[in-house]
């Protein structure tokens, strides 16, 4: 099971965009040929306008 690397929450599948979101640290992690790249500088920043998942 894959959790956030920053805050060890729970992550969300955004099929859309093949990202792995966290919503508490508003990262969204890259899926890149298949694989998630855990790793924060590598991470989207979510805006605070921005819906995350299911919101």
């Amino acid at each position: 099971i894959l959790v956030c690397p920053v805050t060890k929450g729970p992550l969300i599948f955004d099929k859309k965009n093949n990202e792995l979101i966290s919503k508490s640290a508003r990262l969204a992690y890259p899926i890149r040929d298949g694989i998630p790249v855990m790793l924060q500088e590598e991470a989207r920043k979510i805006g605070p306008d921005e819906k995350i998942g299911t919101e």
